[in-house]
């Protein structure tokens, strides 16, 4: 079945009888009249950012586009996730496009006129919420290709679908949502893709490198980003008083022998050529100066690119837990939760829109790149067809962004046309042109 969906996926990228793509030169024009609208809508959505499952607003406005521009649309998949299908005129292939749609609880800190005040109850505490990861560009983005590739709607041989996806960043605790929900709910059937694509605006520090300049585009054929798994754990000792610990059994201790001894995964158990990531990042127990814990909880976050690495990290950590806390006499649970699969770039794909890419951003200005640590749920998408997942870079010279997730994130209003003529190609080629 995999095999035969590959072949015709190749067929539709490289026949010869395929109808040609229209110019760059017009989706140009088209992109230079339709952008400022898309900027206004960037902006809007900044202004009024909603957290994952909680995107009513912005869907609402999504789907009055999408409706204005006479496309077929579904509302509340995955919660709040809105989906749009443009039929062309003539048959061929489905290709789906992809923008996150969620917000951040993160105080922005910029100077920009258009900057989130908004606040929100998130865990019990009062919280700023802005979009700090640049998904107000990815929306704007693919309202502004929706535009575009409406307006070539007779000339299209095939069908696209613009998926709007709620709650990249994860669900809020307990509930569900995000790719993974839209997937069973069937956001890929009827009409089912043949290959599915998708940016992310990079908005990385200074430090970061090259790829954050606007207009860099940048990608990784196969694994590109790594899964994500978090994990919960408890150590429960003895309480006792400060002053006499020798009663007790410190839980804080022996937490801290166990975060030290998970640093040894990735440099002694694991191959030096296996890439992986073992971070704790909550440690939290004790109630006062003078009281030995009797209980620590720890979280944190392991990434890798393969299953096997992925099973062997676990293990290792299985086997540290165990071994410390029966060692100080103490007791703990671990739980893993694989959020996030491997996001892997179809190497077809990659190898075909390679040269579309070159051609619409410039030679000079597209890099295939190392993988990288981070995760997205996209991963949910690309395990059920052919994916294609790149970057677009959205500082322009004399600015600074502090980096994904950040109170003083940034991405320049530019980025929204870069993607636009990038996306709109890209999506073209899918359905048969050059």
């Amino acid at each position: 079945m995999r095999r035969s969906r590959r072949f015709t996926l190749l067929l539709f990228l490289v026949a010869p009888g395929s109808v040609a793509a229209q110019s760059d030169a017009e989706i140009a024009a088209a992109t230079a009249r339709i952008a400022p609208r898309m900027i206004e809508i960037r902006h809007d959505i900044h202004r009024n950012p909603e957290l994952g499952n909680h995107e009513t607003r912005t869907a609402e406005l999504i789907a009055t586009e999408l409706r204005r521009l006479g496309l077929e649309v579904r509302t509340g998949v995955a919660h709040t996730g809105v989906i749009g299908i443009l039929r062309g005129g003539k048959p061929g292939p489905v290709v789906a496009i992809r923008a996150d749609m969620d917000a951040l609880p993160v105080t922005e800190l910029t100077d920009l006129p258009f900057k989130s005040i908004a606040t929100t109850t998130y865990l019990g505490r009062e919280v700023g919420v802005s979009h700090a990861c640049g998904h107000d560009t990815h929306v704007a983005a693919q309202l502004g290709v929706a535009n575009i590739l409406a307006g070539m709607k007779a000339k299209l041989s095939g069908t696209v679908v613009f998926i709007f996806q709620p709650s990249e960043e994860g669900p809020p605790p307990g509930e569900t949502g995000g790719a993974k929900l839209m997937v069973e709910e069937g956001a890929l059937a009827n009409p089912r893709p043949d290959l599915i694509l998708a940016f992310h605006a990079n908005g990385g520090p200074p430090e970061s490198g090259d790829d954050m300049r606007l207009g860099r585009v940048a990608y990784t054929p196969g694994p590109t980003m790594a899964s994500s798994t978090k994990f919960t754990a408890k150590v429960v000792g003895k309480q006792a008083h400060g002053s006499t610990p020798h009663l007790g059994i410190d839980a804080i201790v022996t937490s801290s022998q166990i975060v030290l001894a998970l640093q040894t995964i990735r440099s002694r158990s694991l191959s030096p050529f296996t890439p992986s990531v073992v971070t704790v990042g909550v440690m939290r127990g004790g109630d006062r100066n003078n009281i030995v814990a009797g209980e620590m909880l720890l979280e944190g976050t392991i990434r890798t690119f393969s299953t096997a690495a992925q099973d062997s990290i676990e293990q290792r950590m299985r086997e540290i837990f165990d071994g410390i806390t029966k060692s100080a006499g103490a007791s703990s649970t671990l739980e893993f939760d694989r959020s996030h699969p491997v996001t892997v770039n179809d190497t077809m794909l990659a190898t075909r829109f390679d040269g579309v890419l070159r051609r619409v951003a410039g030679n000079d200005m597209v890099r295939v790149r190392p993988p990288i640590t981070g995760a997205e749920d996209f991963s949910y998408f690309a395990q059920q067809v052919p994916g294609f997942y790149i970057f677009i870079g959205a500082v322009p010279p004399g600015k600074i962004s502090g980096g994904h997730h950040t109170p003083t994130f940034y991405a320049d209003d530019g980025t929204v046309p870069v993607a636009m003529r990038v996306m709109s190609a890209m999506v073209l080629a899918g359905l048969g042109g050059k």
